[in-house]
């Protein structure tokens, strides 16, 4: 679409000769900053009206990790079909006395007959019952408490009090624990130190680049507008969409680095026109209409890639991915019409700081290091960009050999109950009763015995139960105990020795139908149709980016190279977490990685990767365009973009890193991984493998075969400082 095309008004009168017109975002904060006051109480109106509207109807999150046309899902269907399934989920309350529960049986029968008076309990069968429920040694029993409803059905006050009312029976030689989901979504959440540590590090950053509290104030306070106003539309949303319950502090920090990031990138460009002598006004309205436009596209690649995910068609996944987009388009639109208006208020006296800064640093060449840095790799550019490439692949390597699964209560703080619980029944039931699997026959009675039997006998089973009947009499359920913990590559092991080795013999042996469920199985399909699905996924990412890239910068390479350099990227940064937690480096408890980050990640970095790769290439472009010279236009490219790039980065990196001080084992790894590749794409990619590789790719950079240049629409993303109106073909962002 051409700007004089058509029917429609211009956005902006034309500017005087030799001075470009104002494009759509350059009219946009024109318009933000003479209603100033409008624009800033309609984000005030925003913000209030969701975060009331959030508050009074509270929050619908719930987790659907279901995943039709796998084993497990077939099983639970079946399950649920014969009448099998359990009334509720349950509750265990977990004992140990050193010499031995029998002789508490009278204060224990008392606690669980208070327990099964309380709201919530449908029913409570006693270890003392069922002499299965009570370990070999007679020093560990399990109480197993029935709900009334499904764990995200029962009122988490309804589960703190049956906690309560277990732990009082606690004495001297008595310990009392109690596990299972509920408890672990009902025990008392963590203060939220991650956004509080990431806000108050990016403050610190914000100070030390700008040395002015307004001037850091202002990006800061953009971001936190548009993550409160996306918290409410998510809490809200929560009621319509199936959202996880791990979403809110996923968006938040999310949207905590990206609103910031975005801010900064336009309040930068507006700094540098204000010391190039604009007034408050005109630098604002330059800003959004350079800047801006790169925060326009660097947030619809954002978008895409997390849109991306809901073609994986994995449940609540689909509802992170919609979660953090519309986090992204708030973040996008708070730059692009709150950043201005606040400019508009406090632009007097940022232009005085700036350009008492700017005074003092007179005679100071800006960027001179960063156009060392770039000379430097100019003169080297293949050795330079071997070792950044050896580097990161090294890194990378980890990552061949990712195991994917779930955190259970085996990964909750030591302190807590849950956890507790989970290492006494392990102690007193071995490492493979935390995580039963489910074997289903669907057969006669002696094909369920015949079952059992057999997988008793099989290698890495500890204990087959019994076969039990289901009530319709059609179906036998056999609970198989592995001899590893639920998150052991063994048990995962075992889960497919079951279905493709243990299982067709047996249907052909006994003539029934049988599936292997349960969570633990549910886990496995879940990784499993993540890693089948993972393929398409980039294809579609990668595809869709690289055609955004080709259309704004007119080249075949410039994409290439930027698909390519985000990939390796990622690949480091999936491999430090495989490092970390798989292989438990630094002293952390190893395990597999949470099935469904490696995908989220990839969204999340290969948008966010873009900012960069447009803020840079488009400034590269833009000095190539003025001056026709190549190593110039690499060299002036990152020593006006160094600086920023390296500051944004620096924010991302805090913000992402504060997961890191979470107890929850998924934040650790989302953070790690975020961090890690933000580290690695500001620093190692866009300040060295760029430079190196556009200097290599010299002139071809930005070639487009003459066909295709003539069918593609042209699209302006940086406007030049100087130039006349641009052409009639070209279609600003």
């Amino acid at each position: 679409m051409s700007p004089t095309s058509g029917a429609a008004a211009p956005l902006a009168p034309p500017a005087p000769s030799g001075r470009p017109r104002a494009g759509r975002f350059g009219a946009l904060a024109g318009w933000a900053q003479r209603h100033r006051w409008a624009a800033v109480l309609i984000w005030v109106v925003v913000l209030a009206a969701v975060t009331l509207g959030s508050m009074a109807a509270g929050s619908g999150y719930k987790n659907d990790f279901s995943l039709p046309g796998t084993d497990s899902q077939a099983a639970t269907d079946l399950y649920t079909k014969h009448g099998s399934a359990q009334a509720g989920d349950s509750v265990e309350i977990v004992l140990k006395d050193g010499q031995g529960i029998a002789g508490r049986k009278a204060a224990v029968e008392d606690m669980l007959a208070e327990v099964k008076g309380l709201p919530g309990v449908a029913d409570v069968r006693s270890p003392y019952a069922d002499a299965s429920a009570v370990s070999k040694d007679g020093t560990i029993g399990y109480a197993t408490v029935t709900l009334d409803g499904k764990v995200e059905a029962v009122p988490k006050a309804d589960v703190a009090k049956i906690i309560d009312t277990a732990k009082a029976a606690e004495t001297d030689g008595l310990q009392v624990e109690l596990g299972g989901e509920a408890v672990r979504g009902a025990e008392d959440k963590e203060a939220p130190t991650a956004e509080l540590a990431g806000i108050a590090a990016a403050v610190i950053i914000l100070g030390l680049l700008f040395g002015s509290l307004v001037a850091a104030a202002v990006p800061l306070i953009t971001a936190l507008f548009a993550v409160g106003a996306a918290a409410g539309l998510i809490g809200l949303a929560s009621h319509v969409f199936t959202i996880a319950d791990f979403t809110p502090p996923i968006t938040m920090l999310v949207g905590l680095g990206v609103g910031i990031d975005y801010a900064l990138l336009i309040f930068y460009r507006y700094r540098h026109e204000l010391i190039d002598g604009a007034e408050p006004a005109e630098a604002g309205r330059k800003a959004l209409d350079a800047a801006g436009r790169t925060v326009f596209f660097a947030g619809c690649t954002v978008i895409i890639a997390l849109l991306g995910l809901v073609a994986l068609g994995l449940g609540s996944l689909q509802g992170v991915a919609l979660s953090l987009a519309l986090t992204v388009l708030t973040t996008m639109a708070a730059s692009l019409v709150l950043l201005p208006a606040l400019l508009a208020f406090f632009g007097k006296r940022i232009q005085r700081h700036v350009l008492k800064h700017a005074a003092t640093a007179k005679g100071k060449v800006e960027g001179r290091r960063w156009r060392t840095l770039a000379a430097a790799v100019q003169r080297r550019p293949l050795p330079a960009l071997l070792v950044a490439v050896f580097a990161l692949l090294a890194l990378s390597a980890p990552a061949l050999g990712m195991r994917l699964g779930f955190a259970d209560a085996g990964n909750d703080a030591k302190a807590t109950t849950s956890r507790q619980a989970y290492d006494l029944l392990a102690e007193g039931f071995g490492p493979g009763f935390n995580g039963p699997l489910i074997v289903l026959a669907q057969g006669d009675e002696a094909a369920g015995q015949a079952v059992s039997a057999e997988l008793a006998k099989t290698e890495g089973v500890a204990e087959a139960s019994p076969a039990m009947r289901s009530d319709g009499g059609g179906l036998s359920t056999v609970f198989v105990y592995p001899k590893t913990a639920p998150q052991d590559k063994g048990t995962a092991d075992l889960v497919h020795q079951l279905r493709d080795d243990v299982a067709p013999e047996l249907e052909r042996a006994t003539g029934a139908k049988i599936l292997v469920g349960g969570a633990i199985a549910g886990s496995q399909d879940f990784a499993d149709t993540v890693a089948m699905r993972l393929p398409l996924f980039v294809a579609v990412v990668v595809g869709l980016s690289s055609l955004l890239l080709m259309l704004v910068f007119r080249s075949l390479l410039i994409p290439l190279k930027a698909a390519l350099l985000n990939l390796l990227s990622i690949s480091a940064a999936l491999g430090a977490m495989v490092l970390v937690f798989q292989h438990g480096l630094f002293g952390v408890q190893p395990g597999p990685i949470e099935a469904f980050l490696p995908v989220l990640i990839f969204a999340i970095v290969f948008g966010l990767s873009m900012d960069y790769e447009v803020f840079l290439v488009g400034r590269i472009h833009e000095e190539w365009e003025r001056t026709k010279d190549h190593s110039l236009a690499v060299r002036e490219g990152l020593a006006t973009t160094g600086k920023v790039i390296t500051a944004a980065g620096a924010i991302m990196i805090v913000v992402f890193g504060a997961f890191m001080l979470s107890a929850d084992r998924l934040l650790q790894q989302f953070g790690l991984g975020l961090a890690v590749a933000i580290l690695v794409d500001a620093l190692v990619i866009r300040c060295l493998m760029v430079p190196a590789i556009m200097q290599l790719m010299g002139k071809w950079a930005w070639w487009l075969p003459a066909p295709l240049a003539r069918r593609l629409p042209k699209v302006t993303l940086e406007a030049p400082a100087e130039s006349p109106p641009a052409p009639r073909e070209t279609a600003a962002l």
